[in-house]
């Protein structure tokens, strides 16, 4: 992999954050942008049975979760910069190519190359983050990236829906092939190299299998790797079924996109607060109070289910209080598990992302699949997936709850 000329300019510290968000949005844009289309795909590529629309975001998940592997290792070689380069590529090639899919297989398959080729982007934009900052300066970055981050899906579904009446649904992957070339014409502009070349480390086997060792033996980072996919898993079931519980169950129709935002914007403001209130409370007592609450709501929204259908309002509170924690939880707990591992951030980032990714991804296909028209099978997998986090917490944490950890060094670059 050749080199790529880094760019003359240093980077500001608003520009990166916004950078890294665009990077990190495409996933997110791959994923929500598609939810008005799925009746359409199904119906124009004969996709008889309802859940089986869900193949569509499945097969993008797995694409994404498994390439991060490669993606991880690359970048801690090659440094950032050109593998981010070569995903991006990847990315617009399989984009454009899916509204060509003549068959639910074909489409399938370019989902799955689109996913390989986002994987460079979340890989290597975390790896990025942790290459300039440590400790609970870099939750607060990650915080401010996902709080962009999250615009994606306060506004994809709408897009979506704008694109559908004003064409077919190939049109969808028209929209996302050409944004993708916009961040990837600012990615080569504006992205500097941001692993220093000392700190390369050899593609040999011996050295890739000590990276990937130093990421499965650390018990912290591990374990928070881990109650990450499980709170993942239980937003993916619920993406999965989120076009079904809108349109089918509560009768929204056209509104289901701005019944999409609203949850995502809850979810951004939750990042916002989130990195106002790190540096003084602790990665460690926000994620874990919100995994608290984040679990006690989810078990009593299934026992809500189990007696009957709720009413919208009571749904609509119970899923912004979630969604709400799941802000604060997710973005801490990324930044937990790869704060021990700066050392190996590329290699890091790419074992958590194909965990959570793929694990999540089955996870919430799982949920999906389960789907029996009541809102059951949902509210079970948030509450049971949200104890399965809590139990690897507390094995992060010895036991031990609400404290405030060590933070590490930073990168210093904006420091």
């Amino acid at each position: 992999m050749t080199t790529v000329a880094t760019p003359a300019r240093d980077i500001s510290r608003p520009e990166f954050i916004a950078l890294v968000a665009a990077l990190m949005s495409l996933n997110a844009l791959a994923i929500d942008v598609m939810l008005p289309a799925l009746p359409y795909m199904g119906e124009a590529l004969g996709v008889s049975h309802e859940n089986d629309r869900q193949y569509v975001l499945t097969a993008y998940m797995l694409g994404f979760g498994c390439a991060q592997l490669a993606f991880g290792p690359l970048s801690d070689r090659f440094g950032r910069r050109a593998p981010l380069l070569v995903g991006l590529v990847i990315y617009v090639i399989a984009a454009f190519a899916a509204a060509f899919s003549h068959s639910f297989a074909l489409l399938l398959l370019m989902r799955f190359i689109q996913g390989i080729g986002a994987a460079g982007t979340r890989v290597i934009a975390q790896s990025m983050v942790r290459d300039k900052f440590g400790g609970r300066a870099m939750a607060e970055i990650m915080s401010m990236v996902f709080m962009v981050f999250m615009a994606v899906p306060i506004i994809a579904p709408g897009i979506g829906q704008v694109i559908l009446l004003t064409g077919p649904w190939e049109y969808i992957f028209y929209f996302m092939a050409f944004l993708a070339l916009v961040v990837t014409a600012w990615s080569m502009a504006r992205m500097p190299e941001t692993l220093k070349p000392e700190n390369r480390r050899a593609l040999a086997p011996r050295v890739v299998i000590e990276g990937f060792r130093l990421v499965f033996t650390n018990r912290m980072a591990f374990s928070y790797g881990l109650a990450g996919m499980f709170v993942f898993g239980a937003l993916f079931g619920f993406i999965n079924t989120a076009q079904q519980i809108y349109v089918d169950i509560y009768g929204l129709g056209a509104l289901f996109p701005v019944a999409f935002a609203a949850m995502a914007g809850l979810m951004a403001v939750s990042s916002y607060l989130n990195a106002r209130m790190v540096r003084r409370l602790g990665m460690r007592r926000l994620s874990h109070t919100a995994l608290l609450v984040f679990s006690t709501i989810s078990g009593g929204w299934f026992l809500i289910t189990l007696a009957g259908q709720p009413p919208l309002w009571l749904f609509f509170t119970l899923l912004a209080v979630i969604m709400f924690m799941f802000g604060w939880a997710a973005s801490n707990m990324n930044a937990l598990s790869m704060e021990p591992l700066g050392a190996v951030a590329g290699t890091a980032s790419s074992v958590f992302g194909f965990i959570q990714t793929v694990g999540g991804a089955i996870l919430g296909t799982v949920t999906g699949q389960f789907f029996d028209g009541t809102l059951t099978p949902v509210a079970a997998g948030y509450f049971i997936l949200g104890l399965a986090a809590i139990l690897c917490v507390v094995v992060a944490e010895r036991g031990k709850l609400f404290g405030v950890g060590e933070d590490y060094e930073p990168g210093g670059a904006f420091d």
